[in-house]
């Protein structure tokens, strides 16, 4: 098996976010490299507990030997993050007292070749996060039509040259199925005009991105997983989320903002008649962001922002 390594990205500001009490409860939703799950076990006794969640196998498989220290603490539970509720009442508990969620693709997905979900390395177009699943990246570029390809281009990838590229797809793959990444780099490339080729970020990056979004379902099952977690916390507990893309960012945010929402009747009605009470306060106002000594050991962080909220 490949090394399964990862930079932990906003480590210290997450593990100040959760409020780690040392016999809590609580879940790492997305295990990936365990470098959060290692630094959350360590801050727990004996009596405390960590639920890991991941749907790769890859990721369980390492956790086993990254874990080994803390591995009384831990508990590692092949899961879609959206499931949870039914991961925490599995595993005996009616509440958890904090959550982090650090979403997108880990750094081992994307640097192990064959798992198709970078651009700079060919592989056969696969990308999903969990093997077992059936829809793959070849399926998409392969079998959706031209629109649905250009929709999520530009929805999930901001991609501004969508249309031509999902044109291009579409002229390629009548000749022949498009197999590899670096055959679908090729096809991207040719539908952009020079001037996007020459731009600092990897012409292929958006397309990409939103393709991998598409096969996982990513932001349909952040939405799921947010209101989730809510529910799940236990009165004090807190939810970390970091991301990476500003669709996942306004998912998060709405969610928060909904959830720490009090009253919503009319403001001409004397009196609250609705009975609606905020069930979180929201701790980050504006997110938190990597500093300048975290973003010079690692790039992959960038993009990155925390955004952290209590439950009443």
């Amino acid at each position: 098996m490949n090394e399964f390594f990862h930079i932990s990205i906003l480590l210290e500001p997450c593990l100040d976010a959760l409020n780690i009490r040392p016999d809590g409860v609580y879940i790492d939703a997305t295990l990936g490299g365990a470098g959060h799950s290692y630094h959350i076990a360590s801050r727990l006794s004996d009596a405390g507990t960590l639920l890991c969640i991941d749907r790769d196998d890859e990721a369980l498989q390492n956790a086993e030997t990254r874990l080994a220290p803390v591995r009384q603490r831990v508990r590692l539970c092949k899961s879609d993050f959206r499931k949870l509720d039914e991961v925490l009442a599995r595993e005996g508990f009616d509440k958890a007292n904090g959550i982090l969620f650090d979403l997108g693709v880990s750094s081992p997905q994307l640097d192990h070749g064959e798992r198709g979900f970078s651009y700079m390395q060919d592989a056969p177009l696969d990308m999903r996060m969990d093997r077992q699943q059936a829809l793959t990246a070849y399926d998409v570029v392969n079998t959706w039509s031209r629109e649905d390809i250009r929709r999520i281009l530009f929805e999930y990838g901001e991609e501004r040259y969508a249309p031509l590229i999902a044109a291009a797809i579409e002229r390629r793959r009548a000749e022949k199925p498009i197999e590899t990444t670096l055959e679908l780099v090729d096809i991207i490339k040719s539908a952009m005009p020079a001037k996007a080729k020459r731009e600092k970020q990897h012409p292929a990056k958006r397309s990409f991105q939103a393709i991998r979004i598409a096969v996982n379902d990513e932001l349909g099952a952040v939405a799921e997983a947010m209101d989730k977690a809510i529910d799940v916390l236990a009165p004090g507990g807190r939810l970390a989320v970091i991301t990476f893309h500003s669709l996942e960012d306004r998912i998060v945010k709405t969610a928060f903002q909904k959830a720490a929402q009090g009253c919503i009747c009319p403001k001409d009605f004397p009196v609250c008649v609705c009975g609606r009470k905020p069930r979180v306060k929201i701790i980050t106002r504006k997110p938190i962001v990597p500093d300048s000594g975290e973003l010079a050991e690692n790039a992959r962080a960038r993009s990155a922002k925390l955004r952290v909220c209590e439950k009443i």
